[in-house]
């Protein structure tokens, strides 16, 4: 399998890795992009972006990521925040009217951001709309009772978390998740990651496979089974033959259908923690000071670990960062000052990255032990 694209000098082991993951058939169409000192020193493309394997893999070949989407979701949210509305610490209820019942009345953006709104999965009501109904998911969120008391639990909001953003934002700003990512963050990041990829874009996406024969089951039996319930409703988050279709990826699914390239991921990770960057011009140094602190440190019921949340990554003292189901995940290395993305098409688990960070020296394993 050909492998394209260059690694500069002292990086020549990563490219063997990675060919070799396709030269092992552990791999069938990804990319990788390091990014040190504001360059990319590693921008590696493999494979095929299509099941038919008929188009390969480019640089700038967009790929649906799963959860690592969540940072960007929040990166709007708290954007909306710098402009004035609405607030990190005031009842979302105050905006959005009908989600402050059931118990749900106090619960803060701040909650949501950081996976403590006791909403982690949309409740079975909603189990018979479909994927891209957004108004009727986001009114079957507003209306359920939360399954703990918000700010008592932490769960990863895996699925909700882009439809309680943009539920806020809406009520909040009259402006959506989607419009005030497109409208506002992309621009000013000037990033080639998005939520709706834009017809002309549509041919540089990648379609996504399972690695294992039994499907979506046997993924999240064998990769995920945290997940399975959360994973559940509504019906064809795992199903690549409704994710690969041209509705999917021109809506907006801001908990996990974020389609991006390797370069963009890495290149946005690598001036994020800088003082000079556009995350904090955009946010301002109090929120951008937000954005990449540690918000929560607990047992997430549905990551099954103890975990370091932020508002949108998961962070330890070696990274800040965060993976998607399937195997996509992008990082900054606090211990090495670089930053790294790994994207892929074929859904399996993390292995594959593992080893890419092992080479690099990062320790990217998210469980802590105690902060």
């Amino acid at each position: 399998m050909n492998v394209s694209g260059f690694v500069t000098s002292g990086y020549e082991p990563i490219r063997d890795i990675f060919a070799r993951l396709f030269d092992e058939g552990r791999e069938s169409g990804a990319a990788l992009s390091v990014w040190h000192g504001g360059k990319e020193v590693v921008g590696l493309a493999g494979g095929w972006l299509d099941t038919a394997r008929t188009l390969p893999w480019s640089s700038d070949t967009l790929v649906h990521t799963y959860s690592t989407s969540k940072p960007f979701a929040a990166l709007a949210a708290l954007t909306a925040v710098a402009d004035g509305a609405p607030g990190l610490d005031e009842p979302v209820g105050k905006y959005w009217k009908e989600y402050a019942c059931h118990g749900k009345d106090d619960t803060t953006l701040r909650q949501i951001l950081t996976h403590r709104a006791g909403l982690p999965a949309f409740p079975s009501s909603a189990g018979s709309l479909d994927l891209l109904d957004d108004e009727g998911l986001r009114r079957s969120l507003a209306s359920s009772p939360p399954e703990s008391e918000p700010g008592s639990t932490l769960a990863e909001h895996a699925v909700t978390y882009g439809h309680l953003i943009d539920g806020v934002l809406r009520a909040g700003t009259g402006r959506s998740l989607g419009q005030v990512y497109a409208e506002v963050v992309r621009p000013a990041l000037g990033i080639d990651a998005w939520f709706g990829v834009p017809e002309a874009d549509l041919g540089r996406v990648a379609e996504l496979e399972y690695a294992l024969p039994g499907g979506a089951e046997q993924f999240v039996a064998e990769v995920c089974p945290t997940y399975d319930r959360v994973l559940a409703v509504p019906a064809g988050l795992l199903d690549p033959a409704r994710l690969n279709t041209t509705e999917w990826r021109q809506a907006v699914f801001g908990a996990i259908n974020l389609h991006a390239s390797a370069t963009a991921l890495a290149g946005f990770y690598a001036s994020l923690t800088s003082p000079d960057g556009p995350v904090r011009r955009l946010l301002g140094q109090e929120l951008h000071a937000e954005y990449l602190k540690t918000q929560v440190c607990d047992h997430d019921e549905i990551v099954g670990k103890r975990v370091n949340w932020t508002p949108g990554f998961l962070r330890t003292d070696s990274f800040i960062g965060l993976g998607g189901l399937g195997g996509s995940a992008a990082w900054w290395s606090f211990r090495h000052d670089h930053a790294v993305a790994y994207v892929t098409r074929r859904l399996h688990d993390h292995a594959r990255v593992a080893e890419i960070a092992f080479a690099l020296d990062d320790d990217i394993n998210m469980e802590v032990t105690g902060e």
